[in-house]
């Protein structure tokens, strides 16, 4: 009892309820600050290793990640969410998660390790034995890290959560920039992972306020593990579904079409995890907290969807017009090549960003099996798109996952809303302007440039981002246009409370 009273401020949730709006605005705001500064040193990163590197050295790595993408899943047995979510929390309880998170961990890194040589008969390729063995680290790393993390975000300290991710990013790509100008190969994009996990579990250890003990019979952990297991299967299925494009087309094509392929999925992901994580990192913790009022919870989810779409919708638009000038400026022009998969991907981007709020809405309210059920039956169908589209080549499979992915959505949302006040009707709404007028602004940048026929890249990056400035300064024109952008007013007018001193990062 002693030992709880020590760590109630860190365990304890009800003090966030008097503020929670406050709480969940600055929140936000931090987290976007973080991912923002994070994006720059991901562009930074990405856009000299690939003129350090070559496409085959990022197609070698893509061929481990591929499948150790897959026990990511069980990293940390979905009991981070499980944390997050829990209502009423104990020390002896995060102390048992704590360990069985560790074993875990060291688990999946002894099974990773022993899956080198398998991986490097698959592939043909005798280097990813070495390259296994090193990648199998992060998940005892991150096993070490999922409770201190996890306590982080259930207290809502997102400044603290901002600091760490800057900072383990800011040293990891050094370390791998580094290490490419030195002629390390391959090895700098393995460095840059493993870096940023090393860094984020000691600098999470130092924030934390909360030490374990040693684990206890009788912790009343069983209902949190059964929670976490089918968060964790759910992700494993996720994770599977995002990896078998990568291992169908390392199997079949080889490193160099991989390599291309891996990059310019990667590089549509960077303004989607923008987005998706920080939204994710905010609107877990909040939702949770508000399981037992469906008119806000419902209200918060409609205003944070209509927010992204309206942040993204122009970003994807434009990427789609601009995406061989933006992949040649990027990654240079031995990466032209991926531009017809980057574009083809772009497609998706905005399915994907409401597809990863089904997991907020599952999550939040505890109903990790109908989150995994769901999976379970869009599995199959998103397996089966990768492999219809294989034999036309990288592009065939982007086009083919792209196009199952959007039409199998109205299903996944209809599905996650069962049991909420939301409904498809409202999200058409909240997407139908933003959406329509990134339609809109797509149509003149290919109108303009077909015209003008600008000379150069910045030429028609300049035509592009000029048309979709001009569609959307016209849409101001628009009488329900300026009332919806109006409404985000209120919620960004809670970004007064910045005008309060922040104080330290352990508030």
């Amino acid at each position: 009892m002693a030992i709880q009273e020590q760590f109630v401020e860190t365990l304890g949730t009800k003090h966030l309820n008097a503020d929670l709006k406050e709480r969940s605005v600055r929140g936000g705001a931090m987290t976007l600050i973080s991912q923002g500064a994070q994006f720059v040193l991901q562009t930074v990163s990405t856009v000299v290793l690939a003129r350090l590197l070559a496409p085959a050295d990022f197609g070698m790595v893509a061929m481990v990640t591929a499948i150790t993408g897959l026990a990511s899943a069980f990293a940390d047995f979905g009991l981070s969410e499980a944390t997050i979510q829990r209502k009423e929390l104990t020390h002896e309880q995060v102390s048992a998660l704590f360990w069985i998170n560790a074993a875990i961990g060291l688990g999946l890194t002894v099974v990773t390790a022993a899956l080198g040589p398998i991986l490097a008969k698959f592939y043909r390729e005798p280097r990813l034995v070495a390259i296994t063995l090193l990648t199998s680290l992060n998940f005892f790393i991150g096993g070490l890290r999922v409770q201190p993390n996890a306590l982080l975000k259930r207290q809502m300290r997102f400044s603290a959560l901002a600091f760490r991710d800057v900072a383990s990013y800011l040293v990891a790509v050094v370390v791998a920039i580094l290490m490419a100008w030195q002629g390390a190969g391959y090895w700098a994009i393995v460095a840059l992972p493993l870096t940023t996990n090393l860094t984020q579990m000691t600098v999470s250890w130092i924030l934390v306020r909360w030490r374990p003990s040693l684990p206890r019979r009788g912790s009343q952990v069983g209902s949190m593990v059964a929670f976490g297991g089918n968060v964790s299967l759910s992700y494993l299925i996720i994770n599977l579904d995002r990896s078998l494009d990568s291992v169908l087309i390392g199997r079949y094509w080889g490193a160099a079409p991989l390599g291309l392929y891996s990059r310019a999925y990667n590089l549509l992901m960077l303004p989607v995890r923008q987005l998706s994580i920080p939204a994710g990192n905010v609107a877990i913790p909040t939702f949770s907290r508000l399981q037992e009022d469906p008119e806000r919870f419902a209200r918060y989810y409609l205003r944070a969807i209509g927010l992204i779409v309206w942040i993204t919708a122009p970003v994807f638009g434009f990427l789609f017009v601009a995406a061989k000038p933006v992949i040649v400026l990027i990654l240079g022009s031995k990466w032209a090549e991926a531009a017809p998969v980057f574009q083809i991907l772009v497609l998706s981007a905005l399915g994907q960003l409401l597809v990863e709020s089904t997991v907020w809405l599952f999550i939040s309210r505890g109903m990790s099996a109908r989150f995994l059920k769901m999976l379970l039956v869009i599995s199959p169908v998103v397996l089966c798109s990768f492999a219809i589209g294989l034999p036309f080549g990288i592009k065939g499979v982007a086009l083919s996952g792209s196009f199952v992915q959007l039409a199998i959505l109205p299903w996944m949302l209809n599905f996650t809303f069962r049991g909420t006040q939301l409904t498809l009707v409202q999200v058409g709404r909240a997407l139908l302007y933003p959406v329509s007028l990134c339609l809109s602004g797509v149509l003149l940048s290919l109108c303009a440039l077909r015209l003008i026929s600008p000379q150069g890249l910045l030429s028609n990056l300049l035509v592009a981002a000029l048309s979709f400035g001009l569609t959307y300064l016209l849409s101001a024109l628009i009488p329900s246009v300026r009332q919806e952008i109006s409404a985000f007013k209120d919620l960004l007018g809670a970004f007064e409370i910045f005008r309060k001193p922040m104080g330290n990062l352990n508030r």
